[in-house]
């Protein structure tokens, strides 16, 4: 597990990639918020999440598996990343953040993960951050 990036990993690149060429300046991995976001767009108040499907349990996707062996280990360490994930996006709430989590099987649709990105960071939309 030592070789296993928190950071700057494929997915986040991706998305990373699509907010700059959109126009956008971000900060990465704010360490004075909840959770060190990876993406603060802090004069828009909103961070973008970017959660790896089996570390963070993306529920219903193909990648969120649960290995086979070792499970006293797996299971507790996986539900705890879960539910670390839910405490910093609501304490970021809390604060008056807007939080959008994209998920890493969503970076492989480029398009319809700029969609998703455009409208959670149109500042015209009523619209809140897209659904998970």
């Amino acid at each position: 597990m030592a070789n296993i990036r928190s950071r700057h990993t494929k997915p986040e690149m991706i998305v990373r990639s699509v907010i700059h060429r959109m126009g956008y300046r971000f900060g990465l991995h704010d360490k004075r918020l909840p959770g060190r976001p990876d993406i603060v767009l802090a004069r828009h108040r909103k961070v973008v999440l970017v959660h790896g499907c089996f570390w963070h349990r993306h529920q219903g996707c193909k990648r969120c598996t649960t290995p086979g062996t070792n499970q006293d280990y797996w299971i507790p360490k996986l539900t705890g990343n879960a539910n670390r994930d839910k405490t910093h996006e609501e304490r970021l709430l809390e604060l008056g953040w807007e939080v959008l989590v994209v998920w890493e099987c969503q970076t492989k649709d480029e398009q319809e993960l700029t969609k998703r990105v455009e409208l959670f960071l149109d500042e015209n939309s009523n619209v809140k951050a897209p659904p998970r």
